[in-house]
């Protein structure tokens, strides 16, 4: 007896060393953070003035912009979403790389059902080694129109920023508005097979600004102190445009791009697709008055309608006449390719990084707008697309059909039928893609439709080359990446040749969302270590509402700290 009682003793010290043990390990590689942030989101309606019109929008808590999250880095956060308006809706944590978390990332019909009238729902994610600038959104419908806000990390007690510490911190939100309810104009565009309408209004953290009807008085302004240094948080959380940021007479200095530390680089203006964040360094050393802050548009697209009013907001020193004029903004041509080539250029990683050297899937994706043949009986009401036909955009030329149910649950819970997994790794046909594309519209610019996805292997060092396309116009194309950042080694003008391209492997920019030239290409690289399925899609939802995304499939890899973990038990349904 008493053999087995220390044998039993051993094993039971035995099993206590190795649950430490497992735990350690995990605890090793798995920061649980040092608080859990809890927030109560109420999707609502909210009755609003602007533009000498009223209208009912959707947002959070009854704000617009909606309610900023703050955190640090390695926190848990959890966000409990009520909806309490008639529109099925989701959330995004835009920038979050969701590491074991795909169930929480939030694009519709991709990681889960929308959250419909009158349910709620739970997202848990940890920010494990992210800091930065992120934005939280819709994503679902066009509701993204106003269902956003920032979503700010600071990092861990005691580190510094990697610059002098500015005076204060603003957040600037770069939007669109609209009179029109954004879900009946979404339904309406697509319906019509022909391109959206402008947006009514540029917003500056949800103001217009004085160019604008009705709008003397809704302008958005910033106190600034001589002599100080401010650090503005930029998101671009725009639908369908790409702007340019100045202010009068001031030096930007960008240090941080997409959540990511940069080298300190000094410009007048920058540009943000939807989708893009950027930290400037902004000090105020001017004489003392009343400056502009300007967000105007970067129209690439070759004969594109677009809102060319520019919102002001205002940047005005403390003695300053309350009632002095402002001095403009200089904003670049709305087609000035090379302005944003120039800020392109100035951005590299803070330090050297580690890049993939070697590469297991080198997958070359085509992006670009298609035109479909006409297939309706009323084609007055439903072709109003270029030469009568109907509008689409696709990647290799297959346009993405949302399914009926998520991808992800359809994966994991083996379900045929809801997607394939043959989505071609190149394009289908080569060609000179910029200059040399079909033209004969809609007979020969057809794209494919399907619900295909590309399954990569966990663990696999993944170079994506992106090339813009000609098919109806060559044009700026922000493309976003769920679930992964990932490093820009590259981009240029014209098709993308192996043998000329020029890669930066040392200190290339790391980012979630990449504006790939106009007429040009643009080389990413990243580790495919996060299990489940990603969505990549262009950040202007008119392309993702007519099909120019796809999903990546990444397997799970060994132990749980590489397997997709099962799902809520609170998740919506389809």
């Amino acid at each position: 007896m008493a053999n087995l009682a220390t044998s039993l003793v051993v094993l039971w010290i035995s099993l206590i060393s190795y649950a430490y043990n497992v735990h350690a390990t995990r605890m090793a590689h798995w920061p649980r953070g040092s608080s859990t942030r809890f927030y109560d989101f109420k999707i609502q309606t909210l009755k609003i003035i602007k533009l000498c019109n009223t209208k009912e929008l959707v947002t959070v808590n009854g704000i617009f912009p909606g309610p900023v999250i703050y955190a640090q880095e390695d926190d848990r956060i959890i966000v409990k979403i009520t909806n309490e308006t008639p529109y099925n809706t989701t959330i995004h944590w835009h920038g979050v790389r969701q590491r074991l978390s795909c169930w929480f990332d939030g694009p519709s019909y991709i990681t889960q059902c929308p959250i419909q009238a009158g349910q709620t729902f739970t997202y848990e994610f940890t920010l494990v080694n992210q800091k930065g600038t992120f934005f939280w959104h819709a994503h679902v419908s066009w509701l993204r129109a106003t269902l956003y806000g920032a979503f700010v990390v600071y990092p861990k007690p005691g580190v510094p920023y990697p610059f002098k510490y500015p005076y204060q911190e603003h957040i600037l939100l770069l939007g669109e508005y609209w009179n029109k309810d954004v879900v009946q104009l979404e339904r309406a565009t697509v319906a019509s097979g022909g391109n959206p309408p402008i947006t009514d209004a540029y917003t500056i953290n949800g103001h217009p600004g004085p160019n604008y009807n009705c709008s003397n008085n809704d302008v958005y302004k910033i106190d600034v102190v001589p002599g100080k240094t401010y650090l503005l948080r930029l998101i671009n959380a725009g639908l369908n445009s790409e702007n340019f940021f100045a202010i009068a007479n001031h030096k930007l200095t960008i240090v941080e791009a997409d959540a990511e530390y940069t080298k300190p680089f000094t410009t007048d203006r920058v540009m943000l697709g939807p989708g893009q964040t950027i930290n400037v360094l902004v000090t105020a050393n001017q004489p003392i008055g009343k400056y502009s802050m300007a967000m105007g548009p970067y129209s690439s697209a070759k004969g594109a309608a677009f809102q060319n009013i520019s919102a002001i907001a205002h940047f005005q020193y403390i003695g300053a006449v309350t009632n002095s004029v402002s001095l403009p903004a200089q904003l670049p041509s709305f087609s000035d390719n090379l302005a944003v080539k120039t800020v392109m250029d100035g951005l590299k990683s803070l330090n050297t990084v580690n890049v993939p050297k070697e590469i297991d899937a080198n997958l070359f994706i085509t992006i670009g707008l298609n035109v479909q043949k006409c297939q309706s009986k009323t084609p007055n009401q439903n072709c109003q697309g270029l030469n009568n036909g109907v509008m689409a955009a696709s990647m290799n030329n297959i346009s993405f059909i949302k399914p009926q149910i998520s991808l992800l649950e359809a994966y994991y819970k083996k379900m045929n039928g809801s997607f394939t997994e043959d989505f071609p790794g190149v394009p289908l046909k080569f060609y000179d893609f910029v200059n040399g594309a079909p033209n004969n519209i809609p007979n020969d610019t057809q794209a494919l439709n399907g619900t295909r996805v590309k399954v990569l292997e966990y663990g696999t060092r993944v170079q994506l080359i992106l090339q813009d396309t000609g098919t109806v116009t060559t044009e700026n194309h922000p493309i976003h990446l769920h679930g992964y950042s990932f490093y820009v080694v590259g981009y240029g003008t014209g098709n993308y040749n192996p043998q000329t391209a020029n890669f930066n492997l040392v200190d290339p920019p790391y980012m979630n969302t990449i504006g790939v030239p106009a007429g040009g290409w643009a080389a990413i690289r990243f580790l495919a270590d996060n299990p489940g399925v990603w969505f990549m899609h262009c950040h202007l939802d008119i392309h993702q509402s007519w099909g120019l995304g796809t999903s990546f499939i990444v397997k799970n890899g060994e132990g749980v700290l590489e397997t997709l973990p099962h799902p809520p038990a609170d998740l919506p349904r389809c």
